[in-house]
């Protein structure tokens, strides 16, 4: 009896309050709608109108595209996806599980009506819902846009309450809902953080080369579908006393590397990441600095110390600024960002060939699951356990983020190496590893391990395995001498900032 008390005073209570925000949404629903205002009628019906079908979000999204960097391309995309997700959730299920009529629109002044009139139920805001969650996809990503964003997100709600579409409530549901869509998205794929590179701990001056006496260029003109011969025409103007060794294509790269550096005081390199690593181990051995111009694909080494760009590399030989940083050796081979077996280089290839049009965390998923369905693992033997890896990752210094999407550094001077085992090679596996990555859970399941040391042996129990360094495919081994090298290498870095 007390039970059947207890229930019907919820049930009464929850009726006394639905009816009274009926009350309120009447009440506010006829106060916009009396409302005389020249602006509400006059901009009101075009931003309504210009929402519907989402066609707003799709022109800017379309916008964002365009501009071609890959930080707005992924805003584009997420607020894209979590717009499409908002939309079916708000349209395919809220709509039919909670019917609501519409407001009437006799109190809404004719000119300001909107153009579609809308027959599904009220309940929640359709267009509210994809606003906020494409205002709040894309400022995952891009924050700065995150006001000027939820502002538009904001009038486009109003908007439907002042046409006559909606009344307030089913407005606030719509924002409630986009924005909860968007942050499990946000908690399903972590947007990249943005990169943040510290100052160098160590920056050394030596003596500035304004006009780049005494350094030596080595260049491949080949390199990045003839980059390299475009910018060392640029070059030539920056630094006019620069010398400049082309190779050739049946030039031994070492060779020449070798025979520049001996009458070099400073090895300058334009290439790819493994022109780049020879030329770091020819100016180790000649014991002199080195500076990078970034000629490849890629070019992960030269982000990584802050020469993204030539003019930054130009501006540190100018000026005369330094660091050391660590280098990696496997098997006595040099690499300066990674190593690996097994399938890590399938996902690289993959990754980066997607990330500009889908962005970073998409991208790794796709390669991730593509390398999977190749199914190729070895066995590997690190502190005396043996696991299957499908994807063995080895970095000269510790990566960011965490998980197996690892992409940047900020310190290149910790003397670690960076070991990720991942192990998919069954299809239990394979789900275990997707909802782990996908609920940012991976550091949490026995199919992955990561261990950060200065010096590891890593065995092949199956034989003879390829291995990859810094993106080129090398020799057969079956055991893996890994070592870190502590800034053994000198290289030119601009100032943080300049």
């Amino acid at each position: 009896m007390l039970r059947k008390k207890s229930g019907g005073r919820i049930r009464r209570a929850a009726g006394e309050t639905r009816a009274q925000v009926r009350a309120l949404d009447r009440a506010v629903y006829s106060a916009v709608a009396t409302t005389p205002s020249p602006v509400l009628d006059r901009w009101m019906p075009k931003l309504t109108n210009a929402a519907d079908h989402s066609v707003l979000w799709f022109a800017i999204a379309g916008g964002l595209y365009v501009v071609n960097r890959g930080r707005t391309r992924r805003a584009a995309l997420r607020g894209v996806v979590t717009l499409g997700a908002t939309s079916l959730i708000a349209n395919q299920l809220a709509k039919r599980l909670h019917h609501r009529e519409r407001p009437l629109r006799s109190l809404i002044p004719l000119g300001r009506l909107s153009r579609r009139v809308p027959t599904s139920s009220s309940f929640p805001s359709g267009h509210s819902a994809s606003a906020a969650a494409f205002a709040a996809g894309v400022s995952t990503e891009l924050p700065a846009l995150g006001l000027p964003l939820q502002v538009l997100a904001g009038l486009v709600g109003f908007s439907r309450t002042a046409t006559g579409a909606h009344y307030p409530s089913d407005v606030a549901a719509g924002f409630l809902l986009g924005g909860t869509v968007a942050a499990i998205g946000r908690r399903l794929v972590p947007p990249v953080p943005s990169p943040t590179r510290s100052q160098p701990q160590e920056l050394d001056q030596v003596e500035p080369r304004p006009s780049g006496a005494g350094v030596t260029l080595v260049v491949n003109p080949a390199s990045h579908s003839g980059r390299g011969a475009a910018l060392t025409q640029s070059l030539r103007q920056r630094l006019p006393d620069m010398r400049i060794v082309e190779i050739g294509p049946d030039d031994d790269v070492s060779a020449v590397m070798d025979a520049a550096a001996s009458h070099a005081e400073v090895l300058a390199v334009a290439g790819g990441d493994g022109t780049v690593r020879a030329a770091a181990q020819t100016a180790i051995d000649h014991d002199v600095p080195l500076a990078v111009f970034p000629a490849g694909t890629f070019n992960h080494f030269a982000r990584a110390v802050g020469t993204h760009s030539a003019v930054r590399t130009v501006q540190a030989i100018q000026r005369g600024t330094v660091g050391k940083v660590d280098v990696a050796y496997v098997n006595d081979e040099i690499f300066l960002n990674t190593a690996s077996v097994g399938g890590y280089t399938d996902f690289v290839r993959i990754r980066e060939r997607l990330e500009k049009r889908i962005g970073k965390p998409l991208a790794a998923l796709v390669a991730g699951w593509r390398v999977m369905a190749k199914n190729r693992s070895v066995a590997v033997t690190v502190d005396g356990r043996t696991r299957e890896s499908s994807l063995l990752f080895l970095g000269n210094g510790q990566y960011q983020p965490q998980g197996f999407a690892p992409s940047t550094r900020d310190d290149l001077q910790d003397g670690l190496l960076d070991l990720r085992i991942l192990d998919v090679s069954t299809r239990g596996s394979r789900i275990v590893v997707l909802l782990a990555t996908l609920t940012g859970q991976l550091g949490r399941v026995k199919q992955y391990h990561e261990v950060s040391a200065p010096e590891l042996e890593i065995a092949l129990p199956n034989g003879p395995t390829r291995v990859a360094r810094d993106g080129e495919v090398g020799e057969l081994a079956d055991v893996l001498h890994v070592r870190s090298a502590r800034r053994a290498l000198t290289v030119y870095r601009a100032r943080h900032g300049r």
